[in-house]
């Protein structure tokens, strides 16, 4: 079974590969920009283009029979307003003087194509997943510092909970993997749905 992962997201591509998933990465080239809405429906509606990207590009092509193309997008929500990646260092800056000691929702969408041939199609099927972040209460120091390292300016919401941001992180409430941009038990779920068994993509 070919695995397609429709991100260009680290984490995302660590959180499969510690799962037993080895996937090709193809990025999708979709203008976050472009598509607005609540948070948790911007998040899925990104996840669903950038996977039908990949998933088009790829049956042009000979070569998709018994292929997965998963597409994923987080956005974090804080007041009903959507957060993704910041935009500059001071916004980086502002927005965590901001959130600390408060609370957010981070959302990431799923959506997962089954490819099954050549003009024979696909199937697609999506889902979200939420997860309730509590930051901790950095000093203005440790936020400059941090900020300072560029990895905000890379991650949806301006923080990770695997690396560096993992320090101003107090707790999650939910999934951690929700946090870091795929939650597995939700693939697990969306793989059946699409009859494809968990081991069945493991190495042998």
């Amino acid at each position: 079974m070919r695995f397609v992962l429709a991100s260009a997201s680290p984490a995302r591509l660590g959180l499969l590969r510690a799962a037993g998933v080895d996937p090709e990465v193809m990025v999708s080239g979709v203008d976050e920009d472009s598509v607005s809405g609540p948070p948790g429906e911007l998040a899925l509606v990104l996840a669903e283009h950038k996977a039908h990207a990949v998933a088009d590009r790829l049956a042009l092509t000979d070569q998709v029979e018994s292929t997965l193309v998963l597409g994923c997008d987080s956005v974090l929500e804080r007041d009903d307003v959507a957060f993704g990646k910041p935009d500059s260092v001071d916004e980086a800056v502002a927005r965590w003087r901001q959130m600390r000691g408060q609370q957010g929702v981070l959302h990431t969408g799923h959506c997962l194509i089954g490819l099954t041939g050549h003009h024979q199609g696909h199937r697609s099927i999506s889902a979200l997943a939420s997860a309730t972040v509590r930051f901790g209460s950095p000093s203005d120091a440790e936020i400059d510092a941090y900020v300072a390292t560029g990895e905000p300016l890379k991650v949806a919401g301006g923080f990770t909970l695997d690396r560096l941001g993992g320090w101003f992180v107090d707790g999650i409430e939910g999934d951690p993997g929700t946090v870091l941009g795929l939650s597995l038990p939700l693939l697990r779920r969306l793989l059946i749905d699409l009859d494809v068994s968990v081991p069945s993509l493991w190495p042998r």
